[in-house]
């Protein structure tokens, strides 16, 4: 843990006491956080993602984290001499590829968060989408960015056809913290690969969360000058996207937060993982740490 410069006393009871009215408003609340980026490959900002989510916890939070794995899926693809191929910032997956997705998920980054969160003090518990049957999906039709009549086949990468929370809601409800990897089960058992972000909007609003986190390696939603915007409505978003102000990666992202906002989340929140704890000064101060999208 980073040490912190020393801080007084007096000063020490005016932060935690400041805190006090956002740990009241949001006690008993779930919070869907979407871990990747930096925030995931950094040891310092793994150890900090680790004692915030065990700190909401504790104080009464529910914690749920969906994560992503691109950096490790794209490592242990270039080991097998493979080359990951992207279509509008969706990863091509063939049978192949889908293997080595399920075993980097599932295995190696999920039980890395797990190790990670019981080591700060907390209880983790990892899962799929296969667990309790949590995440059912097909295959994904993606219509073209400027032809919407023409498709595009990426593979095994799924579509949500639905999700089940109860085995999410079992755990909460027994002090545990769910670590979900993106992955659904088809209709004949096959796998597939879901955008992470993606998983965590449909979770967000399935499980009627107070709040849903997305981190990334940005400060957020940035405008043409690289400006944070740090307050948008999901109108302001429609324009952004329409003036090609939002791109790229930040496509499926700000999609999936855009429908969580729409559907009932009351607010969502793309913060930057690279400043240590943006989580919890996201959650338990005024400071804004990123772009908070509301749904009206």
């Amino acid at each position: 843990m980073t040490a912190l410069p020393d801080i007084a006393p007096r000063d020490k009871a005016e932060i935690l006491a400041q805190a006090l009215p956002y740990i009241r408003k949001f006690h008993g609340k779930t919070m869907v956080i979407k871990y990747g980026g930096n925030a995931m490959t950094d040891p310092e900002l793994q150890a900090d993602f680790a004692e915030d989510v065990v700190l909401l916890k504790l104080v009464g939070m529910n914690p749920v984290v969906v994560h992503g794995g691109g950096p490790q899926i794209e490592t242990a693809l270039n080991r097998l001499g493979k080359k990951g191929e992207f279509i509008q910032g969706m990863r091509v997956t063939d049978e192949e590829t889908m293997e080595v997705v399920e075993w980097v998920l599932a295995g190696q980054v999920q039980q890395d968060i797990v190790g990670l969160i019981n080591q700060a003090g907390g209880k983790a518990v990892g899962l799929t989408g296969r667990d309790g049957g949590l995440i059912r999906a097909q295959k994904l039709k993606m219509p073209d960015n400027n032809d919407p009549t023409k498709h595009h086949d990426v593979g095994l990468v799924g579509d949500i056809v639905s999700i089940d929370p109860s085995v999410v809601k079992a755990l909460q409800d027994d002090q545990f913290i769910p670590v979900i990897s993106p992955i659904g089960f088809g209709e004949n058992n096959e796998s597939y690969n879901i955008n992470a972000d993606v998983v965590a909007g449909k979770l967000a609003t399935v499980l009627k969360a107070e709040k849903l986190m997305l981190l990334t390696n940005t400060p957020g939603v940035l405008d043409k000058n690289g400006k944070l915007l740090t307050n948008l409505t999901a109108r302001e978003i429609d324009e952004l996207f329409a003036d090609g102000t939002i791109s790229g990666g930040m496509l499926p992202k700000i999609a999936g937060a855009l429908d969580a906002a729409k559907s009932g989340v009351n607010s969502v929140h793309i913060i930057d993982g690279r400043v240590p704890h943006s989580m919890l000064l996201e959650i338990l101060t005024e400071q804004a740490y990123g772009t908070m999208i509301r749904s009206h």
